[in-house]
């Protein structure tokens, strides 16, 4: 493995999702290094093309017709364009599944098997496929044919009864995570999964289903807050920003706004009292230890509250990073992408597009010594690569690809 190759150099995964759980996991492949071809239809392309404004800008800096939301999950990716509707477009499929590691799809449960793109299908074409199907709900169960959307999931996997202000609380209500949290997590699992299948046909020489649905991720997700709840017979409730098994750790008012406190133990929490000049606070039995903060929370948020707007957020973290205090500002977007840490870590980046400008990314998180990231391809346009794919890919000529136009498989 040289310095130049990614950690997943080698596969090819056949991405047949859209929108955004299957289209994460297969950027992440991507970013890792493998050969990542994104089926899409023709004339409209992944829905998220259009979930604009703010739209790609091309060279003169006119708006395009792609949706900056694309961007954010189809990076390192080659577009082609297959109507799967034609018997053209799905033998076409087969032969570039027959030559792939990988497909990743999101269809309804079910709905694949009438193009002959199902896992039955494709895997006696070939045996070492590893199938990767991302639903609502999953292949089993009463909710199996139900068409499931992250907004949905947060609310039926129990997220939104754990976020938001509680009950009596001004703006009181159930409340969803301003990102499509389930979503990006099943992207992350699947992803996780795929991974560990390639690893499992380096022993096995086979293939096998991955069967991922949101509403599991969202449940296996729901973390201590599930367990909370299996173990006490209680179902948790939102607290808005407090935390259900550690004080102090929550916002508190400032002088001139607000500000994160994250004790994660009784010694950061003493170290807190002494900065704030309320050592008394530590030695109070009602206060000592964390058991004894759970069960006065009500007496002691509101002491800590009223010497926390004694000083700016600026002056508390100053004060609280020199005692080992975990804290911070509760940052608008604008402020994290100036943060001085996210610049140094060059979250922010930016990749040529074939609209005829530099277009701004995110980059991926993971840092790997011998295999880094890579950024191969900036997010395609709508069939930017079908002929180069075809012709890569299956040896195709001009003349065949004409052929396939012409029957319509390629829009």
């Amino acid at each position: 493995m040289t310095q130049a190759q990614g950690a997943l150099a080698g596969i090819r995964v056949l991405d047949l999702s859209r929108v955004l759980a299957g289209p994460w996991a297969a950027q992440l492949l991507g970013d890792l290094g493998a050969e990542v071809i994104k089926v899409e239809r023709p004339g409209s392309g992944d829905d998220t093309r259009t979930w604009g404004p703010p739209f790609v800008r091309d060279g003169q800096g006119a708006p395009t017709t792609d949706a900056a939301y694309y961007l954010c999950t189809n990076r390192n990716k080659r577009s082609i364009t297959v109507d799967m509707q034609t018997p053209a477009g799905q033998r076409l499929l087969q032969e570039l599944a027959q030559q792939s590691d990988v497909v990743v799809e999101n269809f309804k449960t079910g709905s694949l098997a009438s193009y002959g793109l199902d896992y039955a299908t494709l895997s006696a074409l070939n045996p070492r496929l590893v199938y990767c199907s991302i639903t609502g709900f999953g292949q089993t169960g009463p909710y199996a044919q139900r068409a499931g959307y992250d907004f949905l999931i947060q609310g039926m996997g129990g997220l939104m009864s754990i976020t938001g202000q509680p009950d009596g609380a001004p703006g009181a209500g159930p409340m969803k995570v301003g990102v499509a949290l389930t979503d990006i997590l099943t992207g992350l699992y699947a992803a996780n999964a795929i991974q560990a299948a390639l690893h499992a046909r380096a022993r096995t020489g086979r293939g096998q289903s991955i069967d991922l649905a949101l509403l599991d991720v969202g449940v296996a997700c729901l973390a201590n807050q599930a367990m909370n709840y299996l173990h006490s017979g209680q179902a948790p409730q939102r607290m808005g920003n407090a935390h259900p098994n550690t004080v102090p750790y929550q916002d508190f008012p400032t002088a001139d706004g607000h500000m994160i406190l994250a004790t994660g133990n009784d010694g950061q929490y003493a170290r807190f009292c002494a900065a704030a000049g309320h050592p008394e606070w530590a030695s109070d039995p009602r206060f000592v230890r964390n058991a004894d903060r759970l069960q006065h929370r009500e007496v002691l948020i509101p002491l800590l509250r009223s010497a926390t707007v004694q000083r700016t957020t600026a002056e508390w973290i100053a004060l609280l990073e020199k005692a080992g205090v975990p804290c911070g500002p509760i940052n608008t977007i604008a402020d994290v992408f100036a943060d001085p840490q996210v610049r140094a870590r060059g979250l922010q980046m930016a990749m040529p597009h074939a609209a005829g400008a530099e277009v701004a990314l995110v980059a991926n998180p993971i840092r790997m010594s011998d295999t880094p990231v890579q950024y191969r391809e900036a997010p395609p346009q709508l069939g930017q690569h079908t002929r180069a794919v075809l012709h890569d890919v299956l040896n195709m000529s001009e003349n065949d690809i004409d052929e396939l136009q012409q029957k319509g498989a390629l829009g």
